[in-house]
């Protein structure tokens, strides 16, 4: 085969495929040409008034005017879309209620239902009306997050963004429900403690009041039974002066003297307790010196401190009593204290 004519024929067939697709290309080029100025654009024109087109993210709601409702049932057709038209310029897609682009709409496709203009804005401003709603659940002001979803449904019952949006909204209502519960619950076991706190100080108080009486009464009572026993002695001795011969009232005596002493061991249960007190002893000292016969005459508190009493006396020396030189027994009483 001749290849000069195969050649001949591709570099033909080539030249015959470029005009028709330059061809092709232009009609593409025109039709998006004319969808663009005979669909698109006014389209957009109608939904949003500046050339910028809509913002991507709703503005905060602290960045919101809010006018006040708009008398929507007496508005027409034109004065509806001019309202959503402002509304949605203004990025009130579902606030304030009945001033807001959705009810704008949707007002208008009540009167006209097949009104293009409404249907096709209802379906693109949605995403960004429901991110209006997430704001009010997120901010928790459930029962406008609750409208606004109300709102979408009417316009797209059967979206999927309305059951996430209800499930969120339960959620944070639950959410917000246990944290009440739990604040209250709380300020309960606050309360409770803080009344248990106060009755416990009270019932410490009145234990001290009534312990504080007891001890002045016992007080009371060891100072009468001393001044009774001062009383008695002073009797007896006045007595055996007058019943002893004359020859004897000029006997010497002398009274024991303590050459040694003991300091009596604390109590740890009493140290621990912080407690003080006192014990009264009474003994004979024999001739020895020793003591002999202990035993406790009185004490405070009772039976704290009387055992540490009596052991300390146990290891006590005098010099004994001696009468015309002669050591005697005598008896006498000692006054122990035990202070921290």
């Amino acid at each position: 085969m001749d290849t000069r004519y195969t050649l001949d024929a591709r570099w033909r067939a080539r030249g015959a495929v470029r005009p028709l697709l330059v061809a092709i290309i232009a009609i593409i080029i025109l039709l998006a040409v004319a969808a663009w100025f005979l669909i698109i654009k006014p389209h957009r024109d109608v939904i949003s008034a500046d050339s910028t087109g809509r913002p991507s993210t709703p503005a905060t709601s602290a960045e919101q005017t809010q006018p006040p409702p708009a008398n929507v049932a007496a508005m027409d057709i034109n004065q509806l879309l001019s309202g959503a038209r402002n509304a949605m310029n203004e990025q009130r897609y579902l606030a304030p209620a009945g001033n807001n682009a959705f009810e704008f709409y949707l007002r208008v496709l009540e009167k006209d239902p097949g009104n293009q203009v409404a249907s096709d804005a209802l379906r693109e401003t949605f995403p960004f009306a429901a991110t209006s709603a997430e704001q009010a659940i997120n901010s928790r002001a459930f029962d406008e997050a609750q409208r606004q979803i109300d709102l979408l449904a009417k316009a797209d019952p059967t979206n999927f963004t309305l059951t996430i949006l209800r499930s969120k909204l339960d959620a944070q209502r639950k959410t917000l429900d246990q944290q009440q519960q739990l604040a209250l619950e709380q300020e309960r076991a606050q309360q409770l403690a803080s009344q248990r706190s106060a009755a416990e100080q009270a019932a410490a108080e009145q234990a001290a009041e009534l312990e504080k009486a007891r001890l002045a009464e016992q007080q009371a009572a060891q100072a009468r039974a001393a001044q009774q026993a001062s009383q008695q002695a002073a009797r007896s001795a006045a007595s055996s002066a007058a019943t002893q011969p004359a020859a004897q009232s000029t006997a010497t005596t002398t009274a024991a003297v303590l050459v040694r002493s003991a300091t009596a061991r604390y109590p740890t249960a009493a140290m621990r307790a912080r407690q003080e007190g006192w014990v009264l002893v009474s003994f004979t000292v024999n001739v020895d010196g020793d003591t002999t016969d202990i035993s406790v005459v009185d004490s405070q508190p009772r039976r704290v401190f009387d055992r540490a009493a009596i052991d300390a006396v146990e290891r006590y020396h005098f010099e004994p009593a001696t009468k015309n030189g002669v050591p005697v027994p005598t008896v006498t009483q000692q006054r122990i204290e035990f202070k921290l």
